[in-house]
């Protein structure tokens, strides 16, 4: 979860909200996802049969099309999240080396399109040594995090945060409350990888520390979030943090402590960016190899070299990230394009797995005679499974329709899978389902060329 999102949330929240709106936000955005990690911490232990979590629990509630939608939607959402990240490792260097600009410049897209490459042979020659240069980079980018925090703490004005509180418009109820909405699909994806624990269940040796381990890290993670984004507010007036270029984390510590804390942010940047596109890659391709060894995908995606690294499954996943990444360069503002489209592709998973934490407890499977547990997880899972909707609604039709665009086509890898098998491609109600997302992504794709829909 700690990663690109994390130092650019200063001006992406002073650009939405002020204080308040931020506040609010926050709160909605906690308990939502909190009320998930609980439903993934209930599924991890009422269900510990289910491997890749994300992906299976929507194919046992919902059926076969749903699970594939689930683990395509995750898997698409952690291409464009790999995406957001090279974006923003060129645009950090763009600020020292103006040939990379925003990250979207030729030479940027090419020497992102290297370090793609790189990585990809690098975690080719095995999983585990990848994890572990992983977890090298997690330590190495609290760090910069940890001190920043410091430091803002120390550099805190009240007087610019209260100028900051209401967001410079008239302090009422629907300014504030659009204010907050305008900021909620950016808290979407600071909490994508929040399901990392149950995708790589089937490593677990105890299931039971797959739901602990997301509930602690949801909880750390949000204490990070909150703190920096709060602190903000008490550093700059509101249309100077909005006019920060990312990473605008590092333009908040320069105007505390000068040049220096804008190369020190800098630096712990990309390498935590560099951790967390890492992250990414290994999700992308587990979630691919996870779902083709159940046969939900083509079967060339199980396949694993004489490293056990899931071969297929990466040599995809990076062909679509370098099609993406070419994408960029069409793009105005590429990062947050690929930040808001990450929220957009991964909520529909986020959906599935809580209404089936929602339909387990509705049916009292599992539960036998404890009444009082399946109340509860009933009401988080009811909670979770509005949030995600509200979410999905609440970044707007503009997003469903470039959602809509991209799982039409991931439908080939479905109706691949099933031919293998000698299946039927789809029931009635896939039909149905299939031809609902098919009409989105034409209304899609005349919005695009028509200029209504702009990216």
């Amino acid at each position: 979860m700690v990663g690109s999102g994390i130092f650019a949330i200063p001006a992406a929240f002073g650009r939405a909200t002020g204080g308040l709106g931020a506040l609010m936000a926050w709160t909605i955005a906690g308990i939502g996802m909190l009320m998930l990690a609980f439903v993934f911490q209930t599924l991890a232990r009422r269900k510990p049969e289910l491997d890749a979590g994300i992906y299976a629990y929507a194919k046992a509630g919902f059926g076969d099309y749903l699970g594939f939608a689930s683990a395509v939607g995750y898997w698409i959402g952690c291409c464009l999240a790999d995406v957001a990240c090279l974006v923003l490792i060129k645009a950090t260097l763009g600020q020292f080396f103006p040939i990379f600009g925003d990250g979207t410049t030729p030479a940027a897209i090419a020497a992102a399109s290297a370090l793609l490459w790189g990585v990809h042979f690098l975690i080719l020659r095995g999983v585990k040594e990848a994890a572990a240069l992983n977890t090298i980079a997690t330590f190495a980018k609290i760090v910069p995090i940890a001190i920043f925090i410091v430091v803002a703490i120390a550099g805190f004005q009240a007087d610019i945060f209260a100028l900051n509180f209401w967001g410079g418009e008239e302090p009422t109820w629907g300014n504030i409350a659009s204010q907050a909405r305008a900021s909620m699909l950016v808290t979407v994806f600071l909490f994508v990888g929040i399901e990392g624990a149950s995708v790589y269940s089937r490593y677990a040796r105890d299931r039971n520390d797959v739901g602990v381990a997301t509930v602690l890290g949801f909880l750390g993670v949000l204490c990070l979030l909150v703190l920096v984004t709060m602190l903000s507010y008490g550093v700059l007036l509101r249309p100077d943090l909005a006019a920060v270029a990312s990473p605008s984390m590092a333009g908040v510590m320069e105007a505390i402590v000068g040049p220096w804390g804008k190369v020190f942010i800098s630096l712990g940047l990309v390498i935590s960016v560099l951790g967390n596109y890492l992250s990414w890659s290994l999700l992308a391709a587990e979630v691919l190899y996870s779902a083709a060894g159940q046969k939900t995908m083509p079967a060339f995606l199980a396949r694993e070299n004489e490293n056990k690294a899931p071969v297929g499954a990466l040599w995809l996943t990076n062909v679509v990230i370098q099609v993406f990444l070419l994408f960029t360069w069409f793009a105005e503002e590429a990062f947050t394009i690929a930040l808001k489209m990450t929220s957009s592709m991964t909520l529909i998973p986020y959906l599935l797995v809580a209404a089936y934490g929602l339909k387990l407890a509705w049916t009292g499977e599992t539960y036998g005679a404890d009444r009082r547990g399946r109340s509860v997880d009933w009401a988080r899972g009811a909670i979770a499974t509005v949030y995600a909707v509200l979410m999905l609604t609440s970044g707007g039709t503009k997003f469903l329709m470039l959602s809509a665009l991209l799982y039409t086509p991931g439908t080939i890898l479905f109706i691949i899978a099933r031919r293998e098998q000698n299946r039927p491609v789809f029931t009635r109600v896939e039909w149905l389902l299939f031809g609902v997302i098919a009409a989105v992504a034409v209304a899609g794709l005349y919005g695009l060329a028509s200029g209504a829909i702009a990216v």
